[in-house]
Parts: C-alpha cells; sequence; structure tokens
C-alpha cells in the first residue's frame, strides 16, 4: 500500500513540476509565411524548470531543431514542446531561434540569411504581452531584402538576405524580427511569423556600384582582378560580371543595358 501511494506521490509532483495539468496541452504551435524560395530552420531551447537546481552534462539534448533538413523536407508547421525532462532534470522551453534562408540560385551556396526569435518568460510587463485572436493565434513581422555583391575571379554575383523586424503597419524596428511570450500564454497557442520580401535589391557594399536609370553597374577598380574594386569617384571604367546562373551581365539586375 505504501509502495502504491508512493508512486502515486511521485507522479503527481511529476506534473507539478512539468507545469502541466491533465486536458491541458503542452505544446505550441510556429509556423510562418514566408515568401517563395524562403524557408526557417527553428530550434527551441530549454533550461532547468524554475526552483530547480540540477544540470545537464555539457547542455545535451536541450536544443531541438525542427526543419534541420529543410532542402529535402520542410515542414511550416512545427510543433513545440513547452516542457521536457533531460537526464532526469525537469526543463522549461526559453526561447526559439529562428534561421531564416532564401534560396536565390541553383548552386548549394546560392542562399542568403538571417535570424529571428521567440522569446519565452516566466513574467513580462502587462503592456509588452502580445494578445492572441480568438482563435489562438497570434503573429509578428518581419521585413527582409537582398543585397548583392561580386565575389572570386569572376566577379559573380551574391546575395545577402537582410532582416529587420516590423510592425502590423509596417514600420521597421531596430533589430531582427522577434517577439516575446509568457509560458502561461502558449499552451494549445499558434505563434505565426510573416515575412515580407522588398521588392528593389541593394549593393551590399557602399561605393562599388553606380546607380544607373535602369539599375546598377559594377565600378572597374584598379582591374578585374581587383577583389575591393571601390569606385573612388570614377564612375567612367566599369566591368563586367557574372549572375548565379553564369551569365555574362553588365547591368544588375536587367544584365544587359
Amino acid at each position: 500500500m505504501q509502495r502504491i501511494v508512493k508512486r502515486v506521490a511521485l507522479l503527481a509532483l511529476s506534473v507539478i513540476v512539468s507545469g502541466c495539468s491533465l486536458g491541458k496541452s503542452d505544446t505550441f504551435i510556429f509556423t510562418a509565411d514566408l515568401p517563395p524560395n524562403f524557408y526557417y530552420r527553428a530550434s527551441a531551447v530549454y533550461v532547468p524548470a524554475k526552483g530547480e537546481t540540477c544540470t545537464v552534462p555539457g547542455g545535451k539534448n536541450t536544443h531541438v531543431g525542427f526543419n534541420r533538413h529543410w532542402r529535402k523536407e520542410y515542414k511550416p508547421d512545427s510543433e513545440i514542446a513547452l516542457y521536457r525532462t533531460v537526464s532526469g532534470c525537469p526543463m522549461v522551453i526559453s526561447k526559439v531561434k529562428l534561421e531564416i534562408n532564401a534560396v536565390y540560385g541553383d548552386d548549394w551556396g546560392d542562399i542568403g540569411g538571417d535570424n529571428a526569435s521567440v522569446m519565452i518568460y516566466e513574467v513580462l510587463p502587462a503592456d509588452y504581452k502580445r494578445e492572441f485572436s480568438v482563435e489562438g493565434e497570434s503573429g509578428f513581422y518581419g521585413q527582409c531584402q537582398f543585397l548583392f555583391r561580386t565575389s572570386g575571379g569572376k566577379r559573380r554575383i551574391v546575395k545577402i538576405l537582410d532582416c529587420k523586424g516590423i510592425d502590423a503597419k509596417g514600420v521597421l524596428a531596430r533589430g531582427r524580427p522577434g517577439v516575446a511570450y509568457t509560458l502561461d500564454q502558449l499552451p494549445g497557442k499558434t505563434v505565426k511569423l510573416k515575412i515580407k520580401l522588398v521588392e528593389e535589391e541593394m549593393p551590399a557594399i557602399k561605393d562599388t556600384w553606380v546607380k544607373v536609370p535602369n539599375g546598377w553597374k559594377r565600378c572597374m577598380g584598379d582591374n578585374f582582378e581587383d577583389q575591393y574594386a571601390f569606385c573612388y569617384g570614377d564612375y567612367k571604367r566599369f566591368s563586367s560580371f557574372m549572375m548565379p546562373d553564369g551569365k555574362q551581365c553588365t547591368i544588375y539586375p536587367g544584365c544587359t543595358e
């Protein structure tokens, strides 16, 4: 009898520690509304639950990945657990780190990337808490833009992805897209990231391209082998360059003048 009572007590304790109760979800859904050829990769990060003094050796298995192999298999919806037990240590989610990847060519390296995050706290100031719709969904927003430059001896175009947070009205924030919730807000809910792509691309490095009526022309620099090739006021000598698909061009993005 004592053994049964002890096992019931331990079960009850594990429920309390995990923060869950019967009939209550202990997961939430993260999803993303992204432009074409954009994909996200997520890593849910866990720390010891409040009041716990246990540790996990080397932090092993305290991160859970989603869409790790997004090139082969991509799922826009990720069901993320709020609580886990790792090496006997009760843990709670603290954040979701997001990697935004944008594919712009066929080569393996033709990818631009940037970051976003979902932070999760025990308590937040009342005016900082995000609300959920009656359907149980809450969103945050970002705006991404491609920055182009040339690379290598062939002056091949490569692109960098630059993402900033924006509010629902499109006003730019200072940092990367991000949002914060309290732990008790998330069970059974959906958090959605919505990314808008700016149509116009811009040079990644100042004073290397010159704006012309129908695009951008690449400054020659000292010679074609000059990897930096700053303009330095020379707006008469320009070079050709290679597009990601191998095409030789003299103006970006239209290729030919």
